[in-house]
Order: structure tokens, then sequence, then C-alpha cells
């Protein structure tokens, strides 16, 4: 009676250290483009027309707002660039700076993603508005020879802030403040 279980179990050891890393994480949800939410880091350019003093590029603090000459601290983190545009035009009505602004706000520097594990040089990437899991691990050099190919981690910061791990293919399209993780294969 102790041979069959001790085989079982030597069975459930094997296929366990068999067992593809990763395997028991979410997928990465299939988000639909929409779009782009601001975030800490994110480097924009400001334009305010007819008044160049006002004008210029602006990092967006880690408390997620973006600290204007003159207008004050606006809510950035979140956002996207037509709503920040809405709020500036709004804080220079209140702050009577003009009467009716128009102001222009772009993404010059986006968050960085990073790629770590079984990749060349792992490290910080400047990301770019349609990168793919597979586009991070080429910039950081490639997979090394003991990479997993088929799929990765990509660890990603929810909207409730709280970060969450997700199995995500080579095609899967990243966010910046992604964190790629290139998995070692089972020989």
């Amino acid at each position: 009676m102790k041979k069959p279980i001790l085989a079982m179990l030597l069975a459930g050891l094997t296929l366990a250290a068999c067992a593809t890393p990763g395997a028991e994480l979410p997928p990465l949800p299939n988000e639909a483009r929409s779009a782009y939410r601001l975030g800490p880091e994110d480097q924009v350019r400001v334009t305010v027309f007819n008044d160049e003093r006002l004008t210029g590029e602006f990092r967006i603090g880690d408390s997620g707002n973006l600290a204007l000459p003159l207008v004050g601290a606006i809510p950035a983190a979140g956002r996207t660039t037509a709503e920040v545009e809405r709020a500036v035009e709004t804080a220079m009505r209140q702050r009577d700076l003009f009467r009716d602004p128009n102001v222009a706000v772009e993404v010059q520097t986006y968050r960085p993603v990073f790629v770590l594990g079984q990749v060349e040089r792992g490290g910080q990437f400047p990301y770019q508005p349609g990168m793919t899991a597979l586009s991070a691990v080429a910039l950081a050099g490639g997979f090394n020879y003991r990479a997993l190919r088929d799929h990765v981690s990509v660890t990603r910061v929810q909207e409730d802030g709280a970060a969450r791990e997700f199995r995500a293919e080579r095609q899967a399209l990243l966010q910046p403040g992604d964190v790629v993780t290139v998995y070692e294969r089972r020989f």
C-alpha cells in the first residue's frame, strides 16, 4: 500500500518540477486601446497659446500633480491629456490669468518600462506607444540562452494602486510602468 502512494507522490513532484514558470498566473487582460492616462514621471509639454511665458515642458511629480507657474498644482495622474488641458484652462480662468485660455498638453516622454530576468541587459527602457513584451525584450538585448521564450510575466500597477502580476504572450501590449520578467526555462 505504501508503494503506490510513494509512486504517486514522486510523479506529482516530477510534474511540479516540469511545470512551466508563470503557468499559474492569470492572463494579461486584453485591454482595448483607449486614451493614454498620465502618471508620475511622465514628461509633458504644455502650450498656452498667446503666452510663451507659461509654455514649457513639465514633469508629473510623484504626487501625481503637474506644477505650472502662476497656475499651481494641477492633478494629472490618471487623467488624459484632454482632461488636463481642461483642468489647466479652468484654473487659469479661476485665477483671472485669461478670460478664454487655450491650452494644449502632449506627452513628450512616457514613464519607462522595466525588463528583468533572462535577458542580455535588463534594466529601465523608454516606453513607446504600441510597445509589446517582445519589443521590450529586444531593447534589453534579447533573450539569453537560458530564457523561456513563449511567455513572460508582466507586473502592472492597477487603478487601485496595487501591483498585480500576469502571464503575457510575446505580442501583449505593454503600458508605461510595466515590469516584464523573462523566466528561466527548465531543462
